[in-house]
């Protein structure tokens, strides 16, 4: 019996390198983050406790809260371009050939790029009179002015971004249209259906929860994006690029105030958490 036991719980042995490794990179760290949030730190590494001050704070104040605006904003806007994007280039890429992998592996070239080697490509895009986008927007009479201009940058940001990232969106859709068996196809062909109907009745449902975790993955990655933003526009003009992020990597590390840092860390990760949650429980639905 007891032999029996152990091999029962011999496979969980080896997850003990795992919980080491999230518990020192993960769950201490993260402790931490809660423990300044509570307290006021001073010079000389002495705290305060101070309760729920910061996060009283950071709730009453209008830069938090227009900060975390222009995050959701910014994943709103996002999803809404990648999303239908990911699903249209998908449904144009073959189902099987040689052309269909040269397609898939140039899709996949954006996905490989650092971030902060993006933020540098698409600052070099809009240098004046030298980059791509300049030209292009001279070509039309509507000169770039990021430096001023609220509309032009956002929609630099967003062109950006969909560049980087509709790929993941597209390899997504594209594994979960190959998955479809063929039978539907031919059913729908016999019924004399249109292929709108096809999308709507076939596709669309057996995409779901494919979609769902794409969506999932592309709310959080650009609801904590920083570093393409940044080397592309440090948060301007007028701080209408300032996101969240921004605003705790100066609190947290320009500034070094702690407490307030830490508050907005777990706010962050708080939204970041309960996101994740709603979508597995989602995707956990059994239809």
């Amino acid at each position: 019996m007891n032999l029996s036991r152990g091999n029962i719980f011999k496979p969980y042995y080896f997850l003990i390198p795992a919980l080491f490794l999230i518990t020192f990179s993960g769950i201490i760290p993260m402790g931490m983050v809660v423990y300044y949030s509570l307290h006021d730190s001073f010079p000389g590494g002495d705290f305060i406790w101070v309760g729920f001050h910061w996060f009283k704070q950071l709730f009453s104040s209008s830069d938090f809260t227009f900060s975390l605006m222009r995050s959701l904003l910014f994943s709103f806007l996002a999803l809404m371009i990648q999303i239908p994007l990911g699903i249209f280039i998908a449904k144009k890429i073959p189902k099987a050939g040689m052309l269909a992998n040269i397609i898939i592996v140039l899709i996949v070239i954006p996905l490989l790029i650092p971030k902060i080697v993006i933020g540098h490509i698409w600052s070099f895009l809009t240098i004046p009179q030298i980059g791509l986008l300049d030209y292009f927007a001279n070509l039309i009479r509507i000169p770039l002015e990021l430096n001023t201009n609220i509309s032009q940058v956002w929609f630099v940001i967003l062109l950006m971004d969909t560049w980087h990232w509709t790929s993941l969106v597209v390899l997504l859709c594209y594994a979960g249209l190959k998955a479809i068996p063929i039978q539907y196809y031919h059913a729908a062909n016999i019924d004399g259906a249109s292929p709108f109907f096809v999308f709507l009745k076939i596709e669309l449902p057996k995409l779901k929860k494919v979609l769902l975790i794409a969506v999932l993955l592309r709310f959080m990655d650009s609801f904590i994006i920083y570093t393409e933003t940044y080397v592309l526009t440090r948060g301007g003009p007028y701080l209408s690029t300032t996101f969240l992020s921004h605003d705790l990597v100066q609190t947290a590390t320009i500034q070094f105030d702690l407490g307030e840092g830490g508050a907005m860390a777990v706010i962050y990760s708080l939204i970041v958490i309960l996101t994740s949650y709603i979508f597995y429980k989602v995707i956990s639905i059994k239809e």
